[in-house]
């Protein structure tokens, strides 16, 4: 009898120790989540940069891993120093990988929506080439930590430098990602309209798409005859930003490829 009572004390202080270490666990992730889906990854980028299948498998596999292991450490037996020490060894090693794997999101994290001749594109911080950094014209912040800006690249200066943008491009190295060809958003708003088609063409290439299409613009409260679009290039997919048409304001973007 006492030595059922004994192991039912054993497993109900682990279980215990590791419940209260999942719920520290899982109130950590939360805050992950506000800083990454809240600034890093707004919506629609959560979608467009695969920021949400990379931060669940990162946060999953921590928050899974440190209460096991805590169930499979804690003994009130051990001297108190001992099982501090091992608790603080198991807490040290998610902090640590916690902090590793919102390193990982922030590297892929989208700095800039840039429209890029007659597209937009997510840039993200990854793609855009170090030595090329000081080169990004004053009042741009090349590498924002607060969410993606909206910017757009400028002309070519000659045949020269489309010569060897081109060129880069070929090699992985987008005009879209370029700091030296980048200027303010509202310095290309007379391209982006020129480029921009009426949703009405939209509506009438995709018909099967004419009713989500409504749908996404009226959530913006825009209707839809107004509107222009313009396609975009994501990390692994191609969506489309619908925006005004004397403005060019961002105004809402759908999953769909309008190339």
């Amino acid at each position: 009898m006492t030595m059922t009572l004994t192991s039912f004390d054993f497993w109900r202080d682990r279980l215990r120790a590791s419940a209260i270490h999942l719920g520290i666990s899982l109130s950590i992730a939360a805050l992950a989540a506000l800083l990454v889906f809240g600034i890093w990854y707004p919506y629609p980028y959560r979608e467009i940069s695969g920021g949400r299948e990379l931060f669940l498998i990162v946060v999953t596999v921590d928050v899974i891993l440190g209460p096991l292991i805590t169930l499979a450490v804690f003994n009130r037996k051990k001297p108190w120093t001992e099982l501090r020490r091992d608790l603080a060894f198991v807490g040290l090693i998610q902090l640590s990988a916690l902090a590793y794997g919102l390193w990982t999101v922030s590297v892929a994290r989208p700095v800039h929506l840039v429209f890029e001749i007659d597209r937009f594109r997510v840039v993200h911080a990854i793609e855009v080439e170090p030595e090329l950094l000081n080169r990004a014209p004053k009042g741009i912040n090349a590498m924002p930590w607060t969410g993606p800006s909206l910017l757009s690249v400028r002309a070519f200066k000659d045949r020269n430098e489309s010569f060897e943008a081109t060129m880069a491009a070929l090699q992985g190295v987008t005009i879209g990602a370029r700091p030296d060809l980048w200027q303010s958003y509202a310095a290309g708003v007379p391209d982006v309209l020129k480029v921009a088609k009426p949703v009405a063409n939209l509506k009438t290439r995709f018909p099967q798409q004419a009713a989500d299409i409504d749908q996404v613009l009226q959530k913006a409260s825009k209707s839809p005859q107004t509107l222009l679009y313009v396609p975009m290039v994501g990390r692994k997919s191609f969506w489309t930003v619908f925006v005004d048409p004397t403005t060019a304001d961002v105004l809402a973007t759908m999953p769909l490829d309008s190339f």
